[in-house]
């Protein structure tokens, strides 16, 4: 009987650690052989124009960006160190077990037990990161950023919350019921879930989420929108709209995305970007028709999606260690008595204990953590790449340098962000790397190259 048990968990096992084996090596091909590594082609290294933030921004320009980065850090580092913290305690000693034990102690019906176990893990997590989001809204308002008022963003963060809660309490249900369902080879369930929630979640957040924390109204009628339209036209991107998002009422900075793919694919520009000169209006939307031409959305969904396929036969191997499960503080589960794949009767402990969850989180934040620096890198790539497709369109690095400027400064950006900053936040190339980019495309396409704006 020993024996077969053992051999009852070991083959779903080893099949597990081949499919994530498999998923895993097929995310790091893609990403290796489709990534714009080089997003100027042509361009040499001894041909390059090198960032220095002293071309183009001023003495007290530069002072003020290192003096917000200087006060925006500590809350920034302090919150992520608290939350991985307090995330890792509770799931990797019984501390996470214990109270949701403890929460869940009236609840008898499972699927509610897994709804509050979520529930109060996401609000507690959040209730740890507040005062350091405080700290970090302080700081923007001392730029001058942030334009809301306290209660205002109390109610944003509330929203925030409510979304967080939705998302994890469908994903978890869904997990834990497959679990239940299949205590064998629930990695096959999962990993096929998780990859059709992502495609769901992406499809629907445009049209679901974003109106949640913002307004939107399509650009008005007029030359900016027709030539805007035309500039889309004419690079053969089918945008279903150009909307405006009342970002003021939230912040001053300058912004402007592609959102959505197929149907509910859109450009969204800033309301206080409008205030900008047309053509450099023109230049940030030819960057996010970059995107839309690429399929930069969907291209992220669907690699995403396989990465969270192979993430979920990874959490079957880890949350079907005994020795992993008995430091969080829950009892390992047996195999079905019978050897089969399907649902034995209720099983007590394993992964299908709710009070395993902390640990899911806890491994969900390690996993997130590891893998943002890769993110990341591909996504400052792929930014890239999206600058050289607006300068290729707009054939105008003078106002594309011009633009970049003007956002780094509204926006107050990171002029020399350091190594460690490049691994945890940096998604875009920074203002002085954009702006060397202008340069040497002006210089491989023969056109005037933008002189030092000061």
């Amino acid at each position: 009987m020993r024996e077969q048990a053992a051999d009852g968990t070991r083959t779903p096992r080893i099949a597990a650690a081949v499919a994530a084996g498999v998923l895993f090596a097929a995310v790091a091909t893609v990403l290796a052989l489709t990534t714009p590594w080089n997003p100027l082609p042509g361009a040499v290294p001894g041909g390059r124009a090198e960032p220095d933030p002293a071309l183009d921004f001023s003495p007290p320009e530069i002072a003020r960006s290192k003096a917000f980065d200087s006060a925006l850090t500590p809350p920034a580092y302090s919150g992520l160190v608290v939350g991985l913290i307090l995330i890792f305690a509770l799931g990797f000693t019984p501390l996470g077990a214990r109270f949701i034990g403890w929460v869940t102690a009236r609840t008898r019906r499972r699927f509610l037990r897994v709804i509050v176990a979520t529930l109060a893990l996401t609000a507690l997590l959040r209730a740890a990161g507040l005062p350091f989001d405080i700290w970090s809204e302080s700081v923007l308002r001392r730029y001058g950023l942030s334009t809301q008022s306290w209660p205002a963003w109390l109610v944003d963060q509330l929203k925030s919350l409510a979304v967080t809660w939705v998302i994890y309490t469908i994903a978890l249900l869904l997990l834990y019921a497959v679990v239940r369902r299949f205590p064998r080879y629930w990695w096959t369930g999962a990993a096929a879930g998780g990859f059709l929630l992502v495609v769901l979640v992406s499809f629907i957040y445009p049209i679901a989420v974003e109106p949640v924390f913002n307004k939107f109204h399509s650009l008005q009628q007029g030359p900016l929108r027709t030539e805007l339209l035309a500039m889309a036209e004419r690079d053969g991107v089918p945008v279903e709209d150009v909307l405006v998002a009342d970002a003021s009422r939230r912040t001053t900075s300058l912004n402007a995305y592609v959102s959505g793919f197929g149907s509910t694919r859109r450009i969204v520009l800033y309301d206080t970007l409008l205030k900008s000169p047309p053509a450099r209006v023109k230049s940030i939307v030819a960057h996010e028709l970059g995107h839309a031409k690429r399929d930069d959305v969907l291209y992220g969904t669907l690699v995403g999606a396989l990465g969270i396929a192979g993430a979920m036969c990874l959490l079957y191997l880890l949350m079907t260690s005994p020795r992993l499960l008995r430091r969080a503080g829950v009892a390992p589960g047996a195999p079905p008595a019978d050897g089969s794949g399907g649902a034995a009767g209720p099983r007590s402990g394993g992964a299908a204990d709710p009070r395993s969850i902390a640990l899911v989180l806890a491994l969900v934040a390690a996993g997130t953590q590891l893998g943002a620096p890769v993110q990341n890198l591909v996504s400052r790539r792929i930014e890239a790449r999206a600058d050289a497709h607006a300068l290729d369109l707009t054939r105008d690095p003078a106002t594309f340098v011009s633009m970049q400027h003007e956002l780094s400064v509204r926006n107050i950006s990171d002029l020399n962000p350091d190594a460690m900053e490049h691994l945890l936040w940096m998604t875009h190339p920074s203002g002085p790397d954009r702006i060397a980019m202008a340069r040497t495309w002006a210089r491989l396409h023969h056109v005037p190259e933008p002189p030092p704006l000061r």
